[in-house]
């Protein structure tokens, strides 16, 4: 239970343009799998991944295959300078998930973080979780996904000042995961913002400019808050459990989120 005598951080409710859990409006409100915790392990993610990226290179290669002959008769050659370019294109793509493999397993990221965590692996989750939503184990690759990110990014070392540091929250947590935020972040003297609806961050990123953020929120809002602010600015994601479905009562790693202020803020911070 969180120390009733600890400072507590203030609660700044914000109004924003997508609505918070669209995501799940298709539910039928059948308890989640797995009491709504999607945890996965990396490889699921790398799996999707590929088969992602064949398909991607499966359906140019069809459509080649249908204008090829008409493209062969504006210019002979074309057809198959446009083979031998959708090869290489292939090619950089299977070696650059090798790279995000590398990195992840190897415990040294092998690539700029522009490159990496804030750059064309953004884009790489949300496509592959558009395949992964076909075989309906989108949430479980959504939440591998954020699992290597989180990973890549912490691997920076990135050190901000408790100023540059904010919390995101969204309103469904439970009372007592959002009385364990607030503790937290009120001992580390982190502001802690709830965003009642969608684009979590980008006005509260606008109007503080921070350094860096940690988020919550259930994956898919996870995934769609990355794609918008990661390429921007250093985030980490920290993923929800849903036991009573999305969007009411959610619960959250507390002992992660401590770990991840202190590590961005200094481990001497902290008030004491």
């Amino acid at each position: 239970m969180p120390d009733v005598s600890s400072p507590r951080a203030q609660l700044i409710h914000i109004e924003v343009d997508r609505r918070l859990g669209h995501e799940w409006d298709e539910w039928n409100g059948r308890p989640l799998p797995g009491g709504g915790d999607f945890s996965a392990r990396p490889g699921l993610f790398f799996r999707f991944a590929a088969l992602t990226l064949a398909v991607a290179t499966a359906a140019v290669a069809l459509l080649l295959y249908l204008v090829g002959p008409r493209l062969g008769a504006l210019w002979a050659p074309l057809p198959g300078v446009l083979w031998v370019v959708l090869a290489v294109a292939a090619g950089l793509k299977a070696l650059y998930l090798a790279l995000v493999a590398g990195s992840f397993y190897g415990k040294r990221n092998l690539l700029p973080e522009r490159l990496l965590e804030r750059g064309p692996y953004l884009q790489l989750m949300n496509y592959t979780s558009l395949i992964a939503r076909a075989f309906g184990r989108r949430d479980w690759v959504e939440h591998a996904a954020i699992d290597i990110y989180n990973s890549l990014a912490l691997r920076r070392g990135r050190v901000v000042g408790k100023g540059e540091l904010l919390v995101l929250i969204p309103r469904c947590l439970s009372k007592q995961a959002l009385d364990g935020v607030l503790e937290i972040a009120g001992r580390y003297e982190v502001p802690v913002f709830v965003a009642t609806r969608g684009q979590l961050a980008r006005r509260v990123i606008r109007e503080r400019r921070p350094r860096a953020v940690v988020a919550v929120a259930c994956e898919r809002d996870m995934m769609t808050g990355l794609r918008d602010v990661a390429g921007k600015l250093p985030v980490l994601g920290l993923t929800m459990q849903l036991p009573n479905g999305p969007c009411r009562d959610a619960g959250i790693d507390l002992n992660q989120m401590e770990q991840w202020v202190k590590e961005w803020i200094g481990n001497g911070s902290s008030r004491q």
